[in-house]
């Protein structure tokens, strides 16, 4: 252990001083590399030689602005496995911190929707049915009422649904009611016990103690909270710091989202397949970027993959209207 501070120290002097955002995702890939470290065999890097790999990493952040992840199982990056190449791999909780890095860099505090008002937002959809590989792109909008007090309007792949008022006592999730959204705790383990307890109630339990069911739930509700446009400051970080809370997160390095940029994906890995749905984040800055989607046509024979991200969105004062 002493070794690996000295390491820290040597690394540090003389390097250029390292920003918030960068100290945090460099905390990361140090405590990520060290918790695999532990766990490699034969071949592998050792404990001190994924250190110096971080160090690295993280002195390229500094005076880049980018760096890369070393992966832990040994395979070569993009190639066939190889026991002596590390390959690159976007660890999920590296990922996600990261994003909330870079997203408490760009935020400002929004201003809070009334509840007579609605919140717009305009999203591009790419679908691709699996077998015979056409693509469709749709451009759906919707119109969701702050208070829920009022009917909403939303395009579900070019056709119109409408949403009726909710009745008394009744709410949506993720809510769109400001004081409600305020009340979501930002510290990322609360804010997932939160949310379950607004849903099938995990009785107290810490999200180590969570079933699978609970720990899909709780990956559910948090990527939809993380779809509505407009947040609190703060709240979207905590969002995705709070997914890096919940086990079972995965990544899928180089996927692409519906305007064609690559990036990683966050799946979950406890119900069904963990490529089917996920969120997508830049491989470098960690920006949000999107959603990818499944759905099966209504006689079941036509599977379609989906990718959407949001182009547009602000806070308006009747249906139909546009910011």
């Amino acid at each position: 252990m002493n070794d690996e501070l000295e390491l820290v120290r040597e690394w540090d002097a003389g390097a250029t001083p390292l920003n918030g955002p960068a100290k945090a995702l460099a905390r990361h890939r140090l405590l990520n590399a060290m918790a695999h470290a532990d766990e490699r065999t034969g071949t592998g890097l050792s404990r001190r030689h994924a250190l110096s790999f971080v160090a690295a990493a993280a002195v390229a952040t500094a005076v880049t602005g980018t760096a890369v992840l070393i992966g832990t199982d040994g395979s070569g990056g993009g190639g066939a496995p190889a026991a002596s190449t590390p390959r690159l791999e976007y660890a999920a909780v590296t990922v996600l911190n990261g994003a909330a890095a870079w997203e408490r860099e760009q935020e400002r505090e929004p201003v809070a929707p009334r509840d007579d008002q609605f919140i717009y937002s305009k999203r591009i959809i790419k679908e691709t049915e699996q077998k015979t590989g056409r693509v469709r792109t749709y451009t759906d909008e919707m119109w969701g009422s702050v208070g829920v007090s009022k009917p909403s309007l939303s395009m579900e792949l070019g056709r119109e649904m409408w949403e009726e008022p909710a009745g008394k006592g009744n709410g949506v999730w993720p809510p769109r009611k400001w004081s409600e959204l305020k009340k979501l705790p930002q510290d990322p383990e609360r804010l997932v016990l939160a949310i379950l307890s607004a849903g099938s109630r995990p009785d107290g339990r810490s999200i180590g103690d969570l079933d699978e069911p609970h720990r899909y739930e709780a990956y559910w509700l948090l990527g939809e909270l993380l779809k509505n446009p407009v947040l609190p400051q703060g709240l979207r970080p905590a969002a995705y710091e709070a997914l890096a809370h919940v086990p079972g997160v995965k990544t899928i390095p180089g996927v692409q989202d519906s305007a064609g940029r690559t990036g990683v994906g966050i799946a979950h890995t406890g119900r069904g397949s963990h490529k089917s749905k996920y969120l997508i984040f830049d491989p470098v800055s960690y920006e949000f970027l999107g959603f990818r989607d499944e759905r099966t046509s209504a006689s079941g024979k036509e599977t379609y993959t989906q990718l959407s991200h949001v182009v547009e969105w602000g806070i308006v004062d009747r249906l139909r209207q546009r910011p």
